[in-house]
């Protein structure tokens, strides 16, 4: 006996290259079937799933999920039960002074999976900015003891260079983590925002396998000019760089994406979902999917984006729903339409698909509904956003109100007049020297 039948959904699966209306069986935690015409009488559980799209359950490569111990950590189980994410994959919330505690936050009963990329810096992400202002705390040796006594749990290394991270050390903490994922033999992912460092800087560190994220973020300069990718960037493409969304709450450019998809390149599509971005403008990874699509990504290349590409690239053993796979799976009703959405800077562009999970299934298990606590005392919210935050309250299942206008956000990231090689029109709000923050967060 099956415990479970998805019968009759559109079933997109890139990992084995499926696209096609058919059944999902489960039994002890595991896929145990895929195929049209399953036979329900073989089924405990049938749910008719027929008109919606059944995905693996969802990979988010760049997420802050260490709740209650960081400026940005949440905590995943409110957002996962609606949203379809199934691997949440932390990016440097612990370096090797707190691992331990992010492990045992982890460790308690959970239907989610969690990951996580280790921080150069042993204080991670305690504050907003500046752990790398000290580099007594870039220790190497102790950081990779502490991801070998952790390996199940660390993926990768985590560093996010920009001014006001390093301060006046450059491109050293780079250079150490550079040095801790080669010692790992793990990728590195590398944080761009407001240089120096820029990218000209960044990139001749990066190899094969290492993850760029903020990939099109409008602060930083080097990644677009004229209307092209620049050489650095396509250089890095070629190197076998990968590169990542991480939206965030400052750090997506529709037409940065844009130019960049034009030139055929496509990142992995990931939420850095923290305790800020969740309110807008990322929210979730349905609504950033959505974003992906209205750039003008495919729905299966998005989708691959958002569970095969990111598992592959930190080796991670999600994102498929093959047959012996563990069963995570995201169902999603579709709405078809115009649908508004806006990035971190104003710009609007038109999403021609709106993704609403209906269900979400972790090891084969249907995720029970779980409001989230309210925001930190620290959390800057315009009041729109509030109202938001209010109206979720009142309803569950919701993302919520859906904020699609640039007016519904205060700047809590100001915007720069203009950043010099990323090939914008002038911009005219703010400077980006007035915050004190990472400035792509």
């Amino acid at each position: 006996m099956w415990d479970l039948l998805l019968r009759g959904g559109r079933v997109i699966d890139p990992a084995s290259g499926r696209d096609e209306t058919a059944d999902v069986a489960v039994r002890a935690g595991r896929i145990a079937a895929v195929a049209a015409g399953l036979p329900g009488s073989r089924a405990a559980l049938t749910v008719d799933v027929s008109g919606r799209l059944v995905l693996p359950g969802l990979v988010d490569a760049h997420t802050h999920v260490w709740h209650g111990a960081t400026y940005w950590g949440l905590d995943p189980e409110p957002l996962a039960w609606r949203t379809g994410v199934t691997t949440w994959v932390d990016a440097g919330s612990a370096g090797a002074y707190a691992m331990e505690g992010l492990r045992r936050a982890v460790a308690d009963p959970s239907p989610l999976r969690v990951h996580a990329l280790i921080n150069v810096s042993g204080l991670g992400l305690v504050g907003r900015t500046g752990e790398h202002h000290v580099l007594e705390n870039l220790d190497v040796d102790a950081a990779a003891a502490v991801a070998a006594q952790h390996g199940d749990l660390v993926r990768g290394v985590k560093a996010r260079i920009d001014r006001h991270t390093v301060g006046e050390h450059g491109l050293e903490p780079l250079r150490r983590a550079v040095e801790l994922a080669r010692r790992l033999e793990r990728p590195l992912m590398a944080h761009i925002g407001y240089g120096p460092p820029d990218l000209a800087d960044i990139a001749p560190l990066l190899t094969e396998g290492d993850i760029l994220t903020h990939c099109a973020t409008g602060v930083a300069a080097g990644l677009v000019a004229d209307g092209r990718p620049t050489d650095t960037f396509l250089r890095l493409r070629d190197a076998g760089v990968l590169f990542d969304l991480g939206h965030g709450s400052g750090a997506f450019d529709f037409a940065v994406l844009e130019t960049e998809l034009a030139a055929g390149i496509e990142p992995i599509v990931s939420t850095d979902l923290h305790v800020r971005s969740v309110h807008g403008p990322a929210f979730d990874m349905p609504t950033v999917m959505g974003k992906a699509l209205a750039a003008g990504m495919g729905l299966a290349e998005t989708v691959a984006a958002a569970t095969v590409r990111p598992a592959r690239a930190l080796g991670i053993d999600a994102g498929t729903l093959e047959v012996g796979a563990r069963a995570d799976i995201a169902v999603f009703e579709t709405e078809y339409g115009r649908f508004p959405t806006v990035d971190v800077h104003g710009g609007v562009r038109e999403s021609p698909l709106r993704l609403a999970n209906t269900a979400t299934y972790a090891a084969g298990r249907l995720l029970p509904p779980l409001a989230a606590a309210p925001p930190p005392v620290w959390v800057p919210l315009s009041s729109a956003q509030r109202g938001a935050e209010a109206d979720r309250r009142d309803r569950v299942r919701t993302s919520v109100r859906h904020l699609d206008r640039p007016e519904d956000f205060d700047e809590p990231f100001p915007r720069p007049d203009r950043v010099p090689g990323h090939g914008h029109p002038e911009r005219t709000l703010g400077t980006e020297d007035t915050t004190t923050t990472e400035g792509t967060r």
